[in-house]
């Protein structure tokens, strides 16, 4: 999925790079309703104090369902610390998160769904009966498959064939489809053995009604006494009109936006017949996620894209955020303007160019053109933008190749493949994450090495085959974007190239010498990679870890 490479470890932070706000939040749901606008989109909390506040926050971002998560539940992978003290029980999350969306009006609006060690029917009426209409099974049905819980599913160790891919484990799984299908035939006899009990026809009907939750033998107990649930159990006392289980769908005012409206009908010909198309106009900063409902339509038809400049669509303004965000092969994006954040976010082929008004008197490599978080997740394609980056430039970006005039703080973070050169200097912290691909940088000031974290990177001068691949993205940068200080480089290329620095993941570097070394042999494919994998792992223990 990150187009990682083969014996490269891989760093799965616990923060989404792109969420800092609610507002976020809500821009990043936009975007994938733009994407899918047939899937649902999920947002998942943790059970803690306060999580009805967040879920509130979530409805109002046009989520179509909230998942409250307890804290029994959680991959094998997870940390011991982790398993045992983060998190509540999800019956806590789910009864807050129900009262709060009640109170505001906003549950009819949302699904709410919970989990964590759901085992039995009448874990699924509790659900139920604190607010809950979806329930989500994961462990159970594991068990049902074949596994013994030995915890080692990062490992690739797994003695039952679950979690690995090992191929002389995977031989030991055991699971059949039957016996997962029996074990929630189950679950569902018992939820409607208990619902009958209680007089419900259907779970809609049991949203919520705390009232037939009896709380007297547990408290009763030596254990529990003096514990006062009235919290857990209190019923909102609202009218009628206020809805207690989802009734309606989210708006998520996707008619407003540019694709609906104007780039899939232009868009036609491309899409049913391969034929070429280009469009121009002008663009505003309140037409988010240009171009990928339009990516959505070619990919259902086209799934490896169209031919490289099939849709060309030219825009001259000030673009929304997500521009461009998982626009597939075949799609070129240029804009005379800028950009908000997030543009180019998941690319996964297209092309986007961006460069100043021509009417701008300014010089484009000292002014930002784009905002934060561009090229986030991004997995093939390029870009070219002709003047500065903000923060967090290429997060977790996986194969893009891109040029552009300037980055702020913390820029290529995560990253596992693609190129990335920056005509311009960096903010802080550079590199930090990155195991995979390359990036350039132009280090005129000689203090690049202070603004880069190098816990695993290397800084290098770039080789004659660096040069070469250096050269061919400038160049490609100043044809597309016009770019000065492109030009100028190249004008003058010999001094030029001896002020780049090349950033390089260490891990990264080894492994392609170990793919390089096994190919020497005659080796390809996966034996190829897989020879790989044992010189890297031989010389990683050699020199005392990665």
């Amino acid at each position: 999925m990150r187009h990682s490479t083969t014996g490269v470890g891989l760093i799965s932070p616990p923060p989404h790079h792109d969420i800092y706000s609610i507002e976020d939040l809500s821009e990043l749901i936009h975007d994938l309703k733009n994407a899918n606008r047939a899937a649902r989109v999920s947002v998942k909390l943790v059970s803690e104090v306060g999580v009805g506040t967040i879920a509130t926050g979530v409805a109002k971002a046009h989520a179509d369902v909230v998942l409250i998560s307890g804290f029994d539940g959680g991959t094998g992978a997870s940390p011991q610390t982790s398993i045992k003290h983060a998190g509540l029980p999800w019956e806590l999350g789910l009864a807050e998160t129900h009262q709060t969306l009640v109170l505001n009006n906003l549950r009819s609006r949302i699904v709410v769904e919970t989990d964590g060690q759901l085992k039995t029917g009448r874990d699924v009426v509790i659900a139920a009966l604190l607010g809950a209409e979806e329930f989500g099974f994961a462990t159970g049905p594991l068990v049902t498959l074949g596994c013994i819980m030995m915890r080692v599913c990062h490992l690739n160790t797994c003695p039952v064939g679950v979690a690995t891919q090992d191929p002389e484990l995977r031989k030991n799984f055991t699971g059949r489809p039957e016996d997962t299908v029996n074990f929630m035939r189950f679950i569902a006899q018992e939820v409607r053995e208990i619902m009958a009990q209680l007089g419900f026809r259907s779970l809609n009907e049991m949203v919520g009604r705390t009232d037939v939750l009896e709380a007297r033998h547990a408290v009763e107990h030596w254990k529990a006494k003096g514990i006062d649930l009235s919290k857990l159990l209190y019923s909102p006392n609202v009218g009628p009109e206020v809805g207690r289980f989802c009734t309606e769908k989210q708006d998520h005012g996707l008619e407003k936006g540019l694709d609906l409206s104007v780039l899939l009908a232009k868009c036609q010909p491309a899409i049913e017949k391969g034929e070429k198309v280009r469009y121009e106009g002008e663009i505003k900063n309140t037409h988010r996620v240009v171009g990928t409902i339009l990516g959505n339509e070619i990919t259902k038809k086209h799934s490896d894209g169209l031919p490289d400049g099939t849709i060309h669509l030219k825009f001259k303004g000030s673009a929304g955020q997500s521009l461009g965000a998982f626009v597939p092969p075949g799609v070129t994006i240029e804009l005379e303007g800028d950009a908000n954040d997030y543009v180019g976010k998941g690319l996964s082929g297209g092309r986007i160019i961006v460069y100043p008004d021509a009417k701008a008197t300014f010089p484009a490599e000292d002014n930002i053109i784009l905002g934060n978080v561009a090229l986030y997740g991004a997995t093939s394609g390029e870009a070219f933008f002709r003047g500065m980056a903000g923060e967090r430039f290429c997060v977790r970006n996986s194969g893009v190749s891109t040029v552009v005039e300037g980055v702020g703080d913390h820029g290529c973070e995560y990253m596992t493949g693609g190129r990335v050169v920056v005509l311009g200097a960096t903010g802080r912290n550079f590199a930090a994450g990155m195991s995979g691909g390359v990036a350039y940088i132009l280090d005129e000031k000689g203090d690049f090495a202070t603004r880069c974290n190098k816990q695993m990177v290397g800084l290098e001068k770039p080789d004659a085959a660096d040069a070469a691949e250096l050269r061919g993205l400038i160049e490609r940068h100043a044809e597309l974007t016009g770019s000065q200080k492109a030009k100028k480089l190249l004008a003058n290329w010999d001094a030029s190239l001896g002020k780049f620095v090349k950033v390089m993941p260490k891990d990264y570097k080894r492994v392609l010498q170990a793919i390089a070394t096994a190919e020497a042999k005659g080796l390809s494919g996966d034996a190829a990679l897989n020879e790989a994998f044992e010189i890297n792992s031989r010389d990683t223990a050699r020199v005392g870890g990665g």
